[in-house]
C-alpha cells in the first residue's frame, strides 16, 4: 500500500485476499466495516488436532477480531457424535465418548493458543461446546419445536446431502441427515445466548449456515448473516494440506513437527505462494505484492515461500520453533549440521529412516556400508561400495573416502550420526 493512503476496509481486505466466497446479504460488508458483530465458527473434534485446512478459518476469525468484532469458537462435542456429511462421500466412523472428550480438549487448547498468541491485547476467543446444550435435548421436543421448520424437500437439494443420495453404494444415514438441523440449532442457541449474528465457515458449510439463519428468522424474527470462504484448491494441481508423502499437515507439533510444517510451506509451488500469503498471513498487501514480484523475477530465491514458511510457523508454533526450523533448513546439507540442537535435529529427520546401533559397534570399527544398506539408502553392500568410490556417501554431510574411519568422536551429541547418499537421501543413526 502506498504511503499516505487510507487503510483498506475489512471488507476490501477480505475480498482482496480471496476470502469471500458467499454472503447471505448484500449489506454484510457495511455491517463488517461499520458495526461490531459477534461472530462464530464451529470445529468438530473428529481428530485430536486441527490441520492446516482449519487454519484458513482461524486466521479469518483473527482478522475479524483485529477489526473489532467479538469472536466465539464452537467445539462440536455434541455434533461430533453425529458427523458432518459435508465434503464427504462416505459416512464418518462414529467416535466414542472418551475419544470425543479427548479430541475436544486438544482442539480447545489449540484454538485458545492461536488466539492468545499474536497481537497481544486483542483478547482471547470465547469457546463454547455444543455438547452442553445438544446432549440435554429431548428428541420429541426437538422434532416438534425445531424439526417442523425444516423441509425435507429443501434439505435433499443441499449439496452435502444430494451428492450422497446420488451415490448408489453409500447413501446417507438418518444420523448424518440430521446434522443440518443440529448445526442450525447451534446458531439459534448462540444467537440467544451470545448475541451471535454472523456465522463464518468454508463453502461446504453454506447449506448448514442458511438453515440456521432461516431458523432464527422463523423462531425469533431475527436477522442473522453468513459468510463463507472458498475451499482451498491449489493452482499447481497438488492436493492442499498433504505432504509429499500424502500425510496430513497437522497443527499439533507432536503430529507434524515444526520443521516438517516449515518445510511444507517452504516447498509450495511458485503458483501457490502468492495465494497462500493472501489467505493465511497477516502481511500487508504491499508486502505480499512485493514478494510476488520478487518471486516472478527471481523464482530461484523463493522469497515468497521463505516468508510464508516463517510467518505461518511462527503463528502456529512460536518464534523459538521457527528459529530452529530455519536453522535446520540452512545447515541440512552442510557440515554445520553437527551444531543443531538435539530436538531440532530429531525434528529435521523425523520422516527419514532411522537405524539403531550400539556404542560397541563404533569401538569395533563402524561399518558405514552396512548401515547404508540397513537404512535402505542402498539395496546392497556392492551398491554402497560403488557409491562410496564415486564420492556419493556422506557422514554428517562430510564426504567419506574409502580409507576414512568413523568413530564415536563423529557422533553428534554423543549419539547421532547423519548418513547421506547422493544429494538428498538421508538416514539418522542413533546409538543406544
Amino acid at each position: 500500500m502506498l504511503r499516505g493512503m487510507a487503510r483498506p476496509s475489512l471488507w476490501d481486505d477480505l475480498n482482496w485476499r480471496g476470502l469471500v466466497h458467499q454472503t447471505t446479504s448484500p449489506d454484510l460488508h457495511e455491517k463488517l466495516d461499520n458495526d461490531f458483530l459477534t461472530v462464530y465458527i464451529g470445529f468438530d473434534p473428529t481428530a485430536d488436532s486441527l490441520h492446516i485446512g482449519s487454519l484458513l478459518q482461524l486466521t479469518t476469525m483473527r482478522r475479524l477480531q483485529m477489526a473489532g468484532h467479538r469472536v466465539v469458537g464452537l467445539v462440536g462435542g455434541g455434533t461430533g457424535l453425529v458427523g458432518d456429511p459435508s465434503g464427504r462421500d462416505s459416512e464418518r466412523a462414529l467416535l466414542d465418548d472418551g475419544t470425543l472428550e479427548r479430541n475436544s480438549a486438544a482442539i480447545r487448547a489449540q484454538i485458545e493458543g492461536f488466539f492468545d498468541g499474536p497481537d497481544e491485547g486483542l483478547g482471547s476467543i470465547k469457546l463454547v461446546d455444543n455438547a452442553n446444550w445438544l446432549r440435554d435435548l429431548r428428541v420429541t421436543d426437538f422434532l416438534r419445536d425445531i424439526g417442523k421448520h425444516f423441509s425435507v424437500n429443501e434439505m435433499i437439494r443441499k449439496d452435502s446431502v444430494r451428492t450422497r443420495l446420488e451415490g448408489r453404494d453409500q447413501g446417507i444415514s438418518y444420523t448424518e441427515f440430521s446434522y443440518m438441523l443440529l448445526q442450525a440449532y447451534d446458531y439459534l442457541h448462540l444467537y440467544d445466548a451470545e448475541g451471535c449474528t454472523l456465522q463464518v465457515g468454508g463453502s461446504d458449510q453454506w447449506g448448514n449456515i442458511i438453515e440456521g439463519i432461516d431458523l432464527i428468522r422463523r423462531l425469533r424474527s431475527g436477522v442473522a448473516y453468513g459468510l463463507t470462504s472458498p475451499l482451498v484448491t491449489s493452482p499447481s494441481g497438488a492436493k492442499f494440506g498433504k505432504s509429499a508423502a500424502g500425510e496430513q499437515i497437522w497443527l499439533d507439533a507432536n503430529k507434524t513437527r515444526p520443521y516438517a510444517f516449515f518445510q511444507y510451506w517452504r516447498n509450495v509451488d511458485d503458483r501457490d505462494a502468492g495465494m497462500f500469503l493472501r489467505l493465511f498471513t497477516f502481511l500487508t498487501r504491499d508486502d505480499i505484492e512485493q514478494l510476488e514480484q520478487a518471486t516472478q523475477e527471481h523464482p530461484e530465491h523463493r522469497e515468497a515461500q521463505r516468508a510464508l514458511a516463517e510467518h505461518l510457523t511462527t503463528l502456529v508454533h512460536g518464534l523459538e520453533a521457527t528459529a530452529g526450523a530455519m536453522r535446520a533448513a540452512e545447515v541440512l546439507f552442510t557440515e554445520d549440521i553437527a551444531s543443531l540442537d538435539e530436538r531440532v535435529l530429531l525434528d529435521a529427520f523425523a520422516d527419514a529412516p532411522h537405524v539403531h546401533h550400539t556404542r560397541a559397534d563404533f569401538e569395533q570399527g563402524f561399518d558405514v556400508i552396512s548401515a547404508l544398506e540397513q537404512a535402505g539408502l542402498v539395496k546392497s553392500k556392492g551398491e554402497g561400495r560403488r557409491a562410496l568410490d564415486q564420492g556419493g556417501v556422506y557422514v554428517n554431510n562430510r564426504k567419506l573416502t574409502r580409507d576414512a574411519t568413523v568413530g564415536a568422536e563423529s557422533l553428534i551429541h554423543g549419539r547421532f550420526l547423519v548418513l547421506r547418499k547422493g544429494k538428498r537421501d538421508h538416514a539418522l543413526l542413533r546409538v543406544e
